[in-house]
Formats: C-alpha cells, structure tokens, sequence
C-alpha cells in the first residue's frame, strides 16, 4: 500500500486526459466498412481519394533521393530549398501575382498543415466559424486545440449558396478565424472572386483571420485555378491557404502538404514546425519537387478524370425522380445527392451497401447541414466507376 485512494477513478488514465481529447471520437464510416467486409462485392466510393497509384515520373524521383543518401533531417524545416523554390514559382504562376519563397511551409500532409494554422492562432474561450457542409476534421481540429467550432451552414434551395450576412452574424470579439474550403468537400461549392473580396474586406475591418482550404483547387472545371485568396490578399493580410499534394497529383499517402501564410509568419512557422513534427521526410519532399515541376499533365489528367466522373454520375443519377441532385459543382470530385423524401442518409446508405453492393459516405458526417445527403467518390476507373452507377440506379427504381 502506498497510502494514496484505491478507487477506480483515481487509477484511470482517462481522468489524466484533457477534456476536448476525452470527448473526441473518430468520425468515420466504421459500421458501414465492416458491413462490406463480411458482404463482399462492394465498390467503395465513401472515401475522398481516386484510385490512381502514384505516376512513375514521382515515384522515381523519391528512390533516387533515397538512393542519393537524402535520409537525413531537412535543416530548414519549412521545406527543402529546391521545393520551396517550386512552390515559389508554382503559385506565382497560377496565381498570377508573385508569391515569395518565404510564404510556404511544407508540412507532412495538408492535415498538419491546417493544424498549424490553426494551432498558432486559436486559444481556449476563442472561436473559429467555418462553413459547412464541411470535412469533418476541420470541427474536430479547432475542438482538439481548445476552441469553439461554430458552424455556419450553406444554404440549400436546390443549390448551394453561401449566406455572407449570417456567417458575419456568427463572428464576435472571441472569433480568431473564419474558415473555409473552395472547392468544397463535399459539395463542391466553390466561393466567387467576389465573395472572397467580401470576406477579405471583414477581415481586414475586424482583423479576423482567414483559412482558405483549397485543396482541390485545381480540380476546378471552369478553368485552371479556382477562384484563390492568394489572387486577391496582400503580403500583410491575415490570411492563410491550406493545399496538399494528395489530390491532384495522386499523392494521398504520401503526408505532404504546405501552407501559404504573411512572410512575417515564417519564423514562426519554422519554430512551430521543429516543435510539431520537425519538419517533412527529405525523399517524399524530392518527390514532391518533381510533382510541382513536371506535373502539369498529371494535374490535367486528373481534373478531367474527376470531370469525367461526375459526368458519368449526373447522366445515370439525374434521371431518377427520387434523386435530388443539385446543378453539377464546378469543382472537387464527389457528387452529393439525396434521396426524395429520406431524411436520414444512414439508413440510405445502408440500404444502397445491402441492395447495390456500393459504399457511400452519409452526409451527418459533414454536418447538420446535409444530414439527408450523400456523397460518393467519383475518382474511380470509369469501368468500376459505371458498374456502380448501375447497381444504383437497379437499387434506387
């Protein structure tokens, strides 16, 4: 005996945990994967990744830095110079204005990188409004650092459309940032130029900052780019652009992201990043650079892959009358759809996994704005893709 209380409580590790991790669960469509493990036969479309391996021109680029020794740390853990220099001249381009080399943090996927962000700006008792539908990790990130997640929902009359009045209504002196995701996951919802003027103006007039995701801003099927907040924000604005190379470059597995951010910031980035994970692998960096430099056509391909994809999910899901699909998004790579009358997506995505062999992810993951929703991944071979699409619409007359 040691003298202190034998009780339960006492001995719990959990006891020893902060609140916001003791509550966190994981989001996910558990119940729905191990369902189709034991059916067999499913196409999975519920997760937000194609399935295109990695093109070899990438992948040979990380072995020969792995080859060449580069299995060391990276001393500026913002990023290796010569992907730095990539990134500098990629988004100068695409932007159409010059973005500094000093503006980018590598991160080991987009994830850390809204990590950082979030992690430099949020403290207990503040709060970050976001727009949803929304991927879920955005709600439990601020939650998991300590503050408020305050939702303000896109409004649905057939379309999606965001209401800029009720999300400046949501913001108030606790507020540090306002967040949001062009083109979106799920909806494909994509903010004007105009809107993220507006946004930029409340920023600068309340000094709140701004986080852009626009990981799936080159999958924008009205041009090359979507519509960015680098286009428009100034060196000293507070603004800050999430991206990953996951995407568009067919990369998920490989964790690397970064974040463009006021040059003022980069010593603190650095500083955060040495603290937070010390930096991103030399070899998936040297693949990375290879990427940005030469992958112009793989950018290409996939968008119109992704284009592809949700032609062929409007041609065969728009002609039920039960569907409810919104106007084609102009960007992303998921069609997001209810069913006539079912409020509940869970119980519509069960049904379609048991009758259609497909999984789908149900929309109350990305929100109380689309808990009737559904969304599927589009980014499939067309074959696997349109034998899908087949079940479905079997499953849905």
């Amino acid at each position: 005996m040691n003298g202190f209380p034998a009780n339960h409580e006492t001995r719990s590790a959990l006891t020893g945990i902060r609140a916001q991790i003791q509550d966190l669960r994981t989001e996910n469509i558990a119940k729905l994967a191990v369902r189709a493990r034991a059916l067999g036969d499913v196409i999975p479309l519920w997760y937000g990744e194609g399935d295109m391996v990695t093109p070899t021109f990438i992948r040979d680029a990380a072995k020969a830095a792995l080859d060449a020794g580069q299995t060391f740390y990276v001393p500026n853990m913002r990023g290796a110079d010569g992907l730095n220099a990539a990134l500098s001249e990629y988004q100068s381009r695409i932007h159409g204005r010059p973005i500094a080399i000093n503006r980018s943090t590598v991160a080991p996927g987009g994830m850390q990188a809204l990590y950082l962000a979030l992690e430099m700006l949020v403290d207990v008792g503040t709060n970050v409004v976001y727009v949803e539908p929304q991927w879920p990790n955005i709600h439990n990130a601020i939650h998991m650092i300590g503050g408020e997640p305050r939702p303000v929902a896109l409004k649905f009359d057939g379309d999606w459309k965001l209401d800029l009045e009720a999300l400046y209504a949501r913001c108030d002196a606790r507020t540090r940032a306002i967040f949001l995701s062009t083109p979106c996951n799920p909806t494909g919802w994509t903010a004007s130029i105009e809107e993220m003027r507006a946004l930029l103006d409340f920023s600068r007039e309340r000094g709140i900052w701004i986080i852009s995701d626009e990981v799936y801003g080159r999958l924008y099927f009205d041009g090359d780019v979507a519509p960015s907040m680098m286009q428009i924000a100034e060196d000293d604005d507070r603004v800050m652009t999430i991206n990953s190379f996951s995407k568009s470059w067919a990369m998920t597995g490989w964790r690397i992201g970064w974040l463009t951010h006021p040059t003022a910031l980069a010593d603190h980035m650095g500083a955060m990043t040495q603290y937070a994970n010390s930096g991103t692998a030399a070899f998936v960096q040297a693949g990375a650079e290879t990427a940005i430099r030469k992958g112009e056509g793989l950018v290409s391909e996939i968008r119109e892959r992704a284009r592809r994809g949700l032609d062929m999910a409007y041609e065969a899901l728009g002609p039920l009358n039960r569907v409810v699909l919104p106007p084609k998004p102009k960007g992303g790579m998921y069609a997001f759809f209810a069913l006539q009358g079912e409020s509940d997506a869970n119980a519509a995505c069960t049904r379609i996994l048991e009758e259609a062999r497909v999984g789908l992810a149900p929309g109350h993951l990305f929100g109380d704005a689309s808990k009737a929703f559904l969304r599927m991944c589009v980014m499939r071979n067309e074959k696997e893709l349109g034998q899908a699409l087949e079940r479905m619409v079997a499953a849905l007359r």
